[in-house]
C-alpha cells in the first residue's frame, strides 16, 4: 500500500487506462450477460451502500428486494412465492441443493441433473457431499427423459432440470420431469438463470415455472437478460418452510435468523434488478427478448449462406454452429462448446447492426 494517496485526477486516468484493456462489448458474442440498462445503473448508484444482510437498518432496500421476488414470482405463475436475491446462478443452484438435501432427510443422498446442467452443479454437490449424476443429452440436446429418470431411486434428494442451457439454449422436458418429481415426493428444481428473463415473453415457449406443480425452486439471473447491474441473480421458492429450512441464528443482527448463503449482500443491484422491470414493464421486455430472438433468427441464415451449419433450433436466445474452417477473425470474441461447436449469444447489446457487422466479417473470409 501506498505511504501517501496519489491525486484524483491520476487515479482516474490510471483506472480508465486499465479499464482499455477489457474487451469492447460491441465485439462480445459470447456472454450471457449485458450492457446494463441505464436506470438499473441509475438505481443502483442511488443504493450503493446498502446491505440486505442486515435489513433491519435498511428497511426500505428489503422492500424492493420483497417486491422484486413478487414481481418475478408472478412472471412465474405464483405470486406468493418466496425467496431472496443472491449473487446469479451459481449461489441459487448451491442454495436449492442444500435445501434439497435438507428437507429430504437422506442419508447417502444423490442428485441427478443433465449433462448440459452449468458447472455450479459441481460445485454445490462437491460442497455439500452429495452425489452427482449427470444424464446425457438427445440430438437435440435436450437431456434424455428415459435415461434421467432411470437414474433416479430412493436416495435421489433432487431433480434438476435446465431451462436455457448455457451452451445450446434449449429447455428441458420440464413437464414431464416435475410430473414424475411430485409423483415420488422429490424435490424438483429448475435452473432459468438464463430462460427465466426469456422464455416468459415468449409465444409458445416451452413450460418450466410453477404452474407445473412439481416445479419447487427456480433459479433466475436478472443480470442476464433482465439486463441489471452485476451482481444480481434470484432464488424463488414456492414454500416458505423450505426455504426457512436453511435459517441459522444471527444474534447481532436487525434480525435473528438468516436462510441466505452471502452474510452481506448489495442492495444496490437489487434496485437495479427492479428499476428494470419496473421501467420495461411486461410489454418493454417483450420487445427486447423479440428483437433478441430477432438477431438470433438472422445470424442462423446469415451463417447457413455461408456454409455453417446451426448444430440446432435453440430455445432462447443461444446460436450453436459446426465449427468453421477458418477461425473467427479477431476482435470478434465468440466461445465454444464441449462439443467444440461454435457458440455466439443474442445479447441485447448484441443489436442488428452488430450481427451484421460479424456476418460481413465471416462473409470476408467465406468469398
Amino acid at each position: 500500500m501506498r505511504s501517501k494517496g496519489i491525486p484524483e485526477e491520476d487515479l482516474f486516468s490510471f483506472l480508465q487506462s486499465t479499464k482499455l484493456q477489457d474487451k469492447n462489448h460491441r465485439f462480445i458474442l459470447s456472454s450471457m450477460c449485458t450492457i446494463p440498462h441505464p436506470v438499473a445503473v441509475r438505481a443502483h448508484a442511488l443504493f450503493m451502500e446498502t446491505n440486505l444482510g442486515d435489513p433491519g437498518l435498511f428497511p426500505g432496500t428489503a422492500s424492493l428486494e420483497r417486491t422484486l421476488i413478487s414481481r418475478i414470482g408472478t412472471l412465474f405463475h405464483h405470486p406468493d412465492a418466496c425467496g431472496y436475491a443472491t449473487t446469479g446462478g451459481t449461489e441459487s443452484n448451491i442454495q436449492a441443493l442444500r435445501i434439497a438435501r435438507a428437507t429430504a432427510g437422506i442419508a447417502s443422498p444423490n442428485v441427478v441433473i443433465p449433462e448440459s446442467a452449468h458447472f455450479s452443479f459441481k460445485k454445490a454437490c462437491d460442497m455439500i457431499g452429495v452425489e452427482m449424476r449427470s444424464v446425457p443429452l438427445t440430438r437435440d440436446y435436450r437431456v434424455d427423459c428415459e435415461r434421467y429418470l432411470e437414474s433416479v431411486d430412493a436416495n435421489t434428494c433432487c431433480m434438476v432440470g435446465i431451462a436455457g442451457t448455457t451452451e445450446y439454449g434449449m429447455v428441458d422436458p420440464i413437464r414431464s420431469l416435475a410430473a414424475y418429481a411430485r409423483k415420488e415426493g422429490i424435490f424438483f428444481h429448475v435452473d432459468a438463470a438464463f430462460g427465466g428473463m426469456v422464455l416468459p415473453f415468449l409465444k409458445g415457449a416451452p413450460e418450466f415455472d410453477f404452474s407445473l406443480p412439481g416445479v419447487m425452486s427456480i433459479a433466475v439471473d436478472p443480470h442476464k437478460m433482465g439486463m441489471s447491474t452485476i451482481p444480481a441473480g434470484c432464488l424463488l421458492l414456492r414454500n416458505e418452510k423450505d426455504l426457512c429450512s436453511l435459517s441459522v441464528d444471527t444474534p447481532y443482527l436487525t434480525v435473528k435468523q438468516e436462510f441466505t448463503l452471502s452474510g452481506t449482500r448489495p442492495g444496490g443491484s437489487v434496485a437495479g434488478a427492479l428499476a428494470v422491470l419496473e421501467y420495461l414493464g411486461y410489454e418493454g421486455m417483450a420487445a427486447v427478448v423479440e428483437g433478441c430472438m430477432k438477431n438470433t433468427r438472422r445470424l442462423i441464415n446469415g451463417m447457413e449462406s455461408y456454409g455453417i451449419r446451426p448444430v440446432v433450433t435453440p430455445d432462447v436466445n443461444v446460436a450453436t454452429f459446426k465449427a468453421p474452417e477458418s477461425p473467427v477473425p479477431s476482435p470478434w470474441q465468440v466461445s465454444y462448446t464441449r462439443n467444440n461447436h461454435l457458440r455466439i449469444v443474442c445479447m441485447p447489446h448484441v443489436h442488428a447492426g452488430i450481427i451484421e457487422a460479424f456476418l460481413e466479417a465471416i462473409g470476408e473470409q467465406y468469398a
